[in-house]
């Protein structure tokens, strides 16, 4: 008997050892796991932390203030927009509700671009959050009537096949100054929705829009199978898809576009663009043909964080290269006309035999929106060391530009109580050769070298200097990695030039030439002929009427 009560002993005492034995394997277990969870937190912590901390000081040395940019601890964001957990998703309604409001503008206007965020931006992020700060890049953004908003958008929900980026452009959407109804501009559209009617009420006009895909194949073969009818007769050729993708990524500015399409009672005209060759073009200027599109003011309706980033990019690399054509003392007016004039260098559709464009396109486009204007590169102009506003008329309120856009915005917008009259505001530049060769040094890659290529022949330099100097010059080193891109020799002489601004526009010019005339050719395989020729026509129609002309009026 006390035999059996030892042997029942130990089985209970062998019992509670390997109970113990367990739970403190569990409970290691489970610290291992809370203490890698805890240094991961930590990690995205600081990660997200560095990102958001910056800092900006500056003075400009002609100005009578000096412009000081406090550091500023950046919150983490509590709301992302849709687009960040899914990317073919809306801009969310809550960030424009947000940016609407007296304090969200204030923090707005006060954020400043940190210093060498464009030394070496990352172009595949894939997160709002991974931007420089919380509001980068909301400048892009230009307010139109919600109603109309709502109407485009519910266009993209027509298509299955997934857009990651769309933006609609165009005097659809954005009028031109001195474009007056006639017989021919009776409504495009077979059954528009109300808010497209109001919007449009100065002259109906089809709306543009740019898609921005991920993968072009998988995205045609999509479309085809839901809306073949979309497409030329490419559509029967066998394997269409790929036909399509190739012809589409392989020649002109890598845009395929479909026009004269009624979607939702609305007629459209649609481009279909890959994701890298969009952010390439935004951020290289390898053909300025979607560059050039988007340094005017668009409405984007699905964003994308790296598109944004290199769309940034674009818009300061195209008011650097403006400054650089302008003299010291310029007007809004001239800046922007100056930007807007980029991308019609070197068109073909502005060669007066062809006369399918308005010669006087320009000078329209920044009459009736030179508040877009603003919105898009007043933030930037306050960033930049050597240009600023020199005109006591400039507002001291925060985020002025913004209301400013959001007050004269729209197809019809009547603009003459407008800041600063038809010419707007007054600016002034730091001619000094350093800051220009700074800004020669930080324009896009491919645009920069053809520019270098120009002044080699100028200054008769040998094959074997020139690569030096092009070594030099580069972006990249093995050694160092990512060079800050400061001028040197070279390109302060280039910004001493007196034919600087010349020479650039040749070089604008020799960008936008070739994929522009070689886009022009395939709209003639993408669209059909008949299609082609019709909108050729209307064209022609609008281009050979006289132009208005252009009255000015100050304040």
């Amino acid at each position: 008997m006390a035999l059996h009560r030892l042997a029942t002993f130990d089985s209970a005492l062998n019992s509670v050892r390997i109970c113990h034995r367990t739970s403190q394997h569990v409970l290691r277990s489970s610290a291992t796991q809370s203490l890698a969870a805890r240094r991961t937190n930590t990690s995205v912590l600081a990660r997200n932390g560095r990102l958001a901390q910056y800092s900006r000081l500056h003075t400009r040395s002609f100005s009578s203030s000096v412009v000081v940019k406090e550091q500023k601890q950046q919150q983490p964001k509590v709301h992302e927009d849709a687009q960040s957990t899914q990317a073919s998703a809306e801009t969310s309604s809550s960030q424009g509700t947000a940016q609407e409001t007296g304090n969200t503008r204030a923090e707005l206007a006060t954020e400043t671009l940190p210093d060498g965020w464009e030394d070496d931006p990352d172009y595949n992020i894939s997160s709002f959050s991974q931007l420089p700060h919380r509001y980068f890049g909301h400048n892009q953004h230009i307010r139109v009537n919600e109603e109309f908003k709502e109407a485009l958008r519910q266009i993209l929900w027509q298509f299955r096949a997934p857009i990651r980026y769309a933006f609609a452009y165009g005097s659809g959407v954005f009028g031109q100054k001195n474009s007056k109804p006639s017989t021919m501009d009776l409504s495009p559209h077979p059954h528009p929705p109300k808010a497209v009617e109001d919007w449009q009420k100065g002259g109906a006009k089809i709306i543009d829009f740019i898609f921005g895909v991920s993968h072009t194949q998988h995205w045609h073969s999509l479309n085809l199978t839901q809306y073949p009818e979309h497409y030329s007769g490419l559509r029967h050729l066998p394997n269409a898809s790929a036909a399509i993708s190739w012809l589409q990524d392989q020649t002109g500015a890598g845009v395929y576009f479909n026009p004269y399409i009624t979607v939702n009672g609305i007629m459209i005209k649609y481009g279909v663009v890959n994701l890298d060759t969009l952010s390439t073009d935004l951020s290289e200027w390898s053909t300025l043909y979607l560059a050039g599109r988007l340094q005017k003011p668009v409405k984007i309706l699905r964003d994308d964080a790296r598109i944004r980033l290199a769309n940034q990019v674009n818009l300061i690399s195209a008011l650097r290269t403006a400054l650089l054509m302008l003299p010291e003392k310029f007007t809004e007016r001239e800046l922007y006309e100056r930007i807007a004039g980029l991308s019609y260098m070197g068109d073909p559709r502005m060669n007066p035999y062809l006369a399918s464009e308005n010669p006087n396109k320009v000078k329209n486009i920044v009459g009736a929106q030179l508040p877009g204007f603003r919105q898009l590169y007043v933030p930037l102009i306050e960033n930049l060391p050597n240009a600023d506003f020199n005109d006591h008329r400039r507002p001291h309120e925060v985020g002025w530009e913004k209301e400013d856009a959001i007050r004269h915005t729209g197809s019809g917008a009547d603009l003459s109580d407008v800041l600063g009259g038809l010419d707007g505001l007054s600016l002034q530049q730091d001619m000094d050769p350093v800051r220009r060769g700074n800004m020669v040094r930080r324009l896009p890659k491919a645009f920069r070298n053809k520019l270098y290529h120009q002044y080699k022949a100028k200054f008769g330099i040998t094959g074997a200097d020139f690569n030096e100097l092009m070594q030099a010059a580069a972006d990249e080193d093995n050694a160092e990695g990512f060079r800050r891109r400061e001028a040197g020799d070279f390109e302060r002489r280039i910004a001493g030039e007196s034919d600087l601004p010349s020479v650039l526009s040749k070089t604008v010019s020799k960008t936008v030439a070739w994929p522009s005339t070689t886009q022009t050719i395939k709209s003639v395989l993408s669209a059909g002929v008949s299609r082609s020729w019709k909108y050729y026509g209307e064209k022609r129609k609008k281009g050979t009427q006289k132009a208005a002309p252009v009255t000015k009026k100050s304040e």
